[in-house]
């Protein structure tokens, strides 16, 4: 049967792109279904600031009237603009085991980003570097975190079926909730030792000011990061309002340098944990049982995504312990709070100091998601 590739609008018609993973996924234990709701903000123009400076197009795919997949297209100006690179992305590629509906949906989305100039395709990114990116490629048996995706095994062979080669692997590590390894004792003791470092716990009575403060530091310390994009100030108010609803004050510090902000380091209770079973759906019961497992009963597992030291202090050998120690007083946090283990997501392949920091504190690389990348 032909394959037929129906286009739909941002905002609007989502319903069929939004039900794809339920079909893709279905019976699979380790995929947890994304909260629809959530889903349908991030890809309408009215509720996610990314629009402002971003086209989307979505897509799916049919087969014998059957919907089997999707993906969307999109080119961001604030990537072009620190980039200059001509790269138009896609993202939200679920598809069954079939390498001609693939093949479908990633010429539907070449032929649109090459329509607006871009020489090159790169994803995928749902829909941003901010939010979630990469194909799992391996740690196929366990759940995603929160904002972090899952894919079947064959995924990455059709994508490259397709024509695409690796850009970058993004790894995933697990560390557990045991006892601090020697070396990340002693660079808590030797920073917390010194007079002008003070490590502190974010101010419930000032937290959007705090939450904007940490996404301050994340930028100057990924700035140069591949492919990083900076949040825009409305990005970064609608990212303050999330951080607001799942933070955990807790798992949440700053370090201050003689009274300047240096340092940061957050975790995120796991939301996917809490949604397991509402199949994406909070109505009519499931707003209740996520506040009561976010609220009452709380996660067992945490996801560290934010850490960063400004780049004045990176290189001040009195302060080169300073990103184990944050993680050493997380995870210090974490077991006082009864987490079982937590995930610290992502770091790039080649991004030897954190990778080297992570195995310090014994973390154990257990997935690893692909980027990939055309010419077109």
């Amino acid at each position: 049967m032909a394959i037929e590739i129906r286009q739909h609008t941002p905002g609007r018609d989502l319903a069929d792109f939004i039900r794809v993973p339920h079909i893709v996924f279905q019976g699979d234990p380790s995929w947890i279904a994304s909260l629809d709701l959530m889903v349908k903000e991030q890809l309408s123009p009215s509720k996610n600031a990314f629009f402002e400076h971003a086209e989307v197009a979505l897509f799916t795919a049919w087969k014998d009237g059957k919907l089997v997949g999707r993906i969307s297209a999109q080119v961001d100006q604030e990537h072009l603009k620190r980039w200059n690179d001509d790269v138009g992305f896609f993202g939200f590629f679920d598809t069954i085991d079939d390498a001609q509906v693939a093949q479908a949906l990633m010429s539907a989305a070449e032929k649109w980003v090459k329509a607006r100039g871009m020489k090159s395709i790169r994803g995928p990114l749902s829909l941003s570097v901010n939010e979630e990116i990469g194909t799992l490629v391996d740690g196929f048996d366990t759940p995603p975190m929160i904002m972090m995706s899952h894919h079947k095994p064959y995924q990455g062979g059709l994508i490259e079926g397709c024509g695409l080669a690796k850009v970058k692997d993004l790894y995933c590590w697990r560390y557990d909730m045991d006892e601090l390894p020697p070396r990340a004792i002693k660079a808590h003791q030797q920073l917390t030792a010194l007079p002008e470092v003070r490590v502190r716990t974010l101010n419930p009575k000032n937290l959007e000011a705090e939450l904007k403060l940490i996404l301050e530091i994340q930028d100057d310390a990924w700035r140069d990061n591949w492919g990083h994009v900076s949040l825009t100030e409305t990005e970064g108010k609608k990212a303050v309002e999330a951080l607001k609803l799942v933070v955990n004050q807790e798992l949440a510090i700053l370090v201050e340098i003689n009274g300047q902000p240096a340092g940061m380091c957050i975790a995120l209770p796991n939301l996917n944990e809490a949604a397991r079973d509402l199949d994406g759906k909070l109505l009519p019961f499931g707003w209740a049982k996520l506040l009561y497992r976010l609220k009452v009963k709380t996660p067992k597992t945490a996801r560290l995504c934010l850490l960063g030291v400004k780049k004045e202090y990176r290189s001040v050998k009195r302060y080169g312990a300073l990103s184990l120690a944050m993680v050493a007083e997380i995870q210090r946090r974490g077991r006082d709070l009864g987490l079982s283990w937590g995930e610290l997501s992502w770091t790039l392949e080649d991004n030897a100091p954190v990778n080297l920091l992570i195995r310090a504190m014994r973390g154990k690389l257990y997935k690893t998601y692909r980027v990939y990348e055309k010419s077109l």
